[in-house]
């Protein structure tokens, strides 16, 4: 302390340093727990879509067509849903067996690793990239001239994995200590 600083300055400060600390770090907790949540709530999002097309659960997908009783689950949307410049393309790749195959596996895969917390920087990646590739089937968008939920969705996958949304309520910490993980970073 400096012969200009008077005790009761140093004080002042001290309390005002002490009364912000605590309601930053509920601030803090709160938005890692905010996240989580976005995080396992689009999770079920994508792991409701694989379900429903798997089974038919008659949601979205009826039970005659299923997947599994030998139905596609990219025959519909994108033979009858597509609209714009690109619908053409995805007409042509519609009920193809490859096309049934990664787009299943992608839901299952994001929507398993989104609610468990784990891989979330692949699973913002794959689960990014299929909501812009659903946004350019839908172009333009019907609500709006150019934004859709489709980008919003993949703008919350990027934030999930930037703040590490899978440390808390999933497994994200534990994920992280696996050697392979160590080794190849990129798949925390």
């Amino acid at each position: 302390m400096t012969a200009l600083q008077t005790p009761h300055i140093a004080v002042v400060h001290r309390t005002t340093e002490a009364a912000t600390v605590k309601p930053v770090a509920v601030e803090r907790k709160a938005t890692r727990f905010v996240f989580a949540g976005l995080r396992i709530g689009l999770g079920w999002i994508f792991l409701w879509a694989f379900l429903d097309k798997l089974f038919g659960l008659g949601h979205e997908t009826a039970a005659a067509k299923a997947w599994i009783n030998g139905g596609s689950p990219t025959t519909g949307f994108l033979s009858k849903g597509t609209t714009g410049p690109f619908a053409d393309l995805y007409h042509g790749i519609a009920g193809a067996a490859w096309a049934d195959w990664l787009f299943m596996a992608g839901l299952l895969g994001i929507g398993v690793a989104l609610i468990a917390g784990i891989g979330l920087r692949v699973a913002a990646v794959a689960g990014g990239l299929l909501m812009v590739l659903m946004w350019t089937a839908v172009l333009p968008p019907e609500n709006n001239v150019f934004m859709d939920d489709h980008l919003i969705y993949a703008g919350v996958l990027a934030a999930l994995a930037l703040v590490n949304a899978g440390e808390t309520v999933g497994l994200g910490k534990l994920w992280a200590r696996l050697p392979l993980v160590q080794r190849a970073p990129w798949l925390k």
